[in-house]
């Protein structure tokens, strides 16, 4: 029997009428609801037509997470006074309970996407809800896009209809083709707002980490609550580890039950949260309490203001869940939970001054999350670079090039990026692509039991008492006892099911049957690295000086204590970099050895000829390695001159152009052209080191070909290579000697070596009697050359660049200073007139 009652109760009725007028005339709509308000629940009811006033159509909708979905499902089901699986069923990875009357089916996004892959028209659904697509989950865009190019090609009578408390209802409406917004404003009871921050400053968080004295005050706030106001308490905490650590530090309340919910948590828990309780409740809860979900009883919520969001480093390949500030949107979905009911409370714990300061919606998954299974499904679809779909936000360019890469290596697409059939039998999997080709390329090897308890154990982190041996937490997961393993043995069957629909996998980048029939009769911890290995080829690591290095080149250390201290290869499943560490940390890894190294990560072994500068000279070697690791090295003894040259200039560029032969002459006519080139510019060649690295084939062939180590270097003559940079073709180069002289004369007949050092004003160092008699400053090039004019005794007097100028006024002091030191040398009073002379004043009289 139909609860009338309840359904009648839900405030989204009254937009029920705008939401049919809008599929009826534009065949899209934008449904904006608060909490609680029945849009999960009455309107796929409603749009089905299994409320008796509307034509039977069969309705999916789409929820974000599978805890929602089963409870929607569920809710629906009591609305009809049915069972889940007669009208109303569900579908969520490893679970479908449908019938064939079934008109709403509530699924995950993954399922639907994975539905759409098969069957792009969605044949026999009329109407496709997608439900809370605030939360931008990337499985939820994608199908939002998809689903848009089916209605726009193949099926333009299928309805869609985006839902959501807290949304950019203009840009959903936008994306799927100027939509109608339709909003139902429901009778949402008041909800308190009580600012309760820590007292004293706590750290902010950083990865996975968070400070432990928020955890104690939001614990202490929940007790605060539980004080003050009546009802249920709903907590919300980022992820299972906060969840533990406060549910510890709330035991021992009087007749208070402690529940934790999360997307982990067994079907019981859930079952029982989502149950209205005999005692008062405290339920502690990730983000997937936030939406779908009513937890009957609840009348306060604790925000601890904290979220989980991907996050991905695809230079080291390293991607994991990371701590952030929960956005307004979510505040505002958390916050709605204590008003379903009845009027309620939230105390959120930080001030409200950092309220505003808050990002107003959570981060797009599409803009920080790992894009490869991503990048498969729109290569499954068609179109490899996603540009023709209708997404909010386009993926990024940088993270899409890593998921190429990633899928180029396992075989999911070709060389323009397109889909292969062995990567629609991995898209199909239900699996991120890593650990679908583990799971299909490892069961010719180790079997399909095996492989498949592998995979399910990577396809969900493990707890932390399991360990970091992949190997040992096979063995405690196989034991049970606890709500992972039984989830573990769940997703082993589904594994088995998805082994046993792919008969005859392509071949194409499978691991080489060399080895196969050794490695199918090893111990079972190398079956296990194996498949571990597969799944993450370049993060196989090999012992290098106390720590491990990938083949990816990242380094990364086991922690003490661990079993997996010590052995000599390793496959890394799960890594992270701690906060102020270069290294990445082994969270889960394997024991493998080097057979099982080239053999899961063959596509990366090499063998090549590499000759470079290195310790100050060329090293010639072939090597052999595995990504970054070097498996063997041999001296070469003939390598490539192309190769040898290259390594040749690396080190001049390292160690600079001193590596070469430098006479004092080859560095004049060095400093001879800077200056050239520096005054007058063209034809005259750039000298300086840049200019020279770009020239090296005019000036410094053929010597650089027959060179072969740095002594070969040192033999080269730098002056007589560099003479080739001359303008001869202009005929410039015939007038060096007349713009830039090496010498010039002076007044007394000396030849004196101009210094070029300083290519903006040469300097002619020189004694003063020489200089008697000369009225203006010498120049070269038309630049005055600065003068330093010399005491007898060839010491700096003075220096000028304006001899006619010194002649005048500084000659009179210099005079008086050393003509009583040096007697026997003229001192004219009038310089400029007097005779220049090498010689003293005894000599000249002689």
């Amino acid at each position: 029997m139909i609860r009338y009652d309840a359904l009648d109760a839900l405030p989204v009725r009254s937009a029920l009428p705008g939401l049919d007028d809008a599929l009826e005339g534009h065949g899209t709509a934008v449904l904006v609801a608060p909490p609680g308000t029945g849009k999960t629940t009455l309107v796929p009811l409603a749009l089905s037509g299994l409320l008796g006033d509307r034509p039977g159509r069969r309705v999916v909708v789409a929820e974000p997470r599978r805890i929602a979905a089963r409870a929607a499902a569920r809710r629906m089901a009591w609305l009809l006074g049915e069972k889940t699986g007669e009208s109303v069923g569900y579908t969520v990875r490893g679970e479908r309970v449908v019938g064939r009357h079934t008109r709403v089916e509530v699924v995950t996004t993954g399922v639907l996407l994975q539905r759409l892959q098969r069957d792009q028209e969605l044949a026999g659904v009329d109407v496709v809800v997608l439900d809370e697509c605030h939360e931008r989950h990337l499985d939820a865009d994608t199908v939002a896009a998809f689903l848009w190019d089916v209605r726009e090609t193949l099926r333009p009578e299928l309805r869609l209809v985006a839902a959501s408390a807290t949304t950019d209802a203009q840009g959903w409406a936008g994306l799927l083709g100027g939509a109608p917004v339709v909003e139902a404003r429901g009778a949402a009871h008041p909800v308190d707002v009580v600012w309760a921050p820590p007292v004293r400053p706590v750290r902010p968080p950083h990865g996975m980490r968070v400070d432990p004295a928020l955890l104690a005050h939001v614990a202490s706030v929940v007790r605060r609550a539980l004080a003050e106001r009546d009802g249920d308490v709903l907590c919300f905490l980022p992820g299972v580890g906060e969840i533990a650590r406060v549910a510890g530090q709330l035991g021992g309340l009087d007749g208070v039950e402690v529940l934790q919910v999360h997307g982990r948590a067994p079907a019981a828990v859930q079952d029982a949260v989502l149950a209205p309780g005999e005692r008062r409740r405290v339920v502690l809860a990730t983000s997937v309490a936030e939406s779908s979900l009513t937890v009957p009883g609840v009348r306060v919520v604790v925000d601890s203001g904290l979220a989980r969001e991907p996050r991905v480093d695809h230079a080291r390949g390293l991607s994991a869940l990371t701590t952030v500030r929960a956005s307004q949107a979510a505040g505002r979905q958390r916050a709605g939970r204590a008003g379903r009911e009845a009027p309620g409370a939230v105390y959120r714990c930080w001030a409200e001054a950092e309220d505003a300061r808050l990002p107003r919606y959570p981060s797009p998954e599409i803009k920080v999350a790992d894009l490869t299974a991503f990048a498969l499904q729109v290569a499954c679809w068609g179109d490899p670079d996603a540009s023709g779909l209708a997404l909010l936000d386009m993926p990024p360019g940088g993270a899409m090039a890593a998921a190429r890469d990633v899928l180029a290596a396992v075989g999911a697409v070709d060389a323009v990026g397109r889909a292969t059939e062995r990567g629609v039998v991995l898209a199909r999997s239900g699996l991120h692509p890593r650990l679908g080709r583990a799971l299909v390329d490892s069961v010719p090897v180790v079997g399909a039991e095996t492989a498949a308890e592998v995979v399910a154990l990577l396809s969900e982190e493990a707890p932390r008492e399991y360990g970091d041996d992949l190997a040992g937490a096979l063995r405690r997961a196989r034991r049970g006892g606890d709500a992972y393993s039984s989830r573990w043995r769940s997703e082993v069957r589904r594994l088995r099911a998805v082994v046993s629909e792919i008969s005859h996998p392509p071949t194409r980048n499978r691991p080489q049957d060399a080895g196969v029939g050794a490695l199918a009769d090893s111990p079972e911890e190398r079956q296990v690295g194996f498949v571990a290995a597969l799944a993450f080829p370049e993060r196989v690591a090999r012992s290098d000086g106390g720590s491990y290095l990938m083949v990816s080149g990242t380094r990364a250390e086991v922690g003490d204590g661990s079993a997996l201290r010590g052995v000599p290869w390793l496959a890394v499943a799960v890594a992270d970099r701690p906060v102020g560490k270069g290294h990445a940390r082994v969270q889960l890894g394997a024991v493998v050895d080097e057979d099982v190294a080239r053999l899961a990560a063959g596509a990366l072994l090499q063998e090549r000829d590499e000759v470079r500068w290195d310790g100050g000279d060329v090293v010639a070697r072939r090597v052999e390695r595995l990504g970054a690791v070097e498996l063997a090295v041999r001296a070469l003894r003939d390598a490539d001159p192309g190769l040898v040259r290259g390594a040749l200039l690396d080190g001049l560029r390292r160690e600079g152009f001193g590596l070469l032969r430098w006479s004092p002459e080859a560095v004049v006519l060095r400093q001879r052209l800077a200056f050239l080139r520096l005054h007058l510019g063209e034809p005259w060649p750039d000298v300086c080191d840049d200019a020279l690295h770009a020239r090296v084939e005019e000036w410094l062939e053929p010597e650089l070909g027959r060179a072969r180590r740095r002594a070969d270097l040192a033999r080269i003559d730098a002056g007589e290579a560099l003479a080739r940079l001359l303008p001869w073709a202009s005929g410039e180069a015939g007038r060096l000697d007349e713009l830039a002289p090496e010498r010039m004369t002076v007044p007394s007949g000396s030849s004196i070596r101009i210094d070029y050092a300083r290519p903006e004003q040469p300097v002619l160092a020189v004694k003063l009697q020489e200089m008697f008699g000369l009225q203006e400053s010498p120049r070269v090039a038309g630049v005055p050359l600065l003068v330093h004019l010399l005491s007898p005794a060839g010491r700096p007097a003075a220096v000028t660049a304006d001899l006619a100028s010194f002649w005048r006024d500084g000659y009179k002091g210099v005079r008086a200073e050393l003509r009583g030191r040096y007697p026997k040398h003229p001192w004219p009073e009038d310089p400029a007139g007097a005779e220049p002379t090498r010689h003293t004043n005894a000599r000249l009289r002689r």
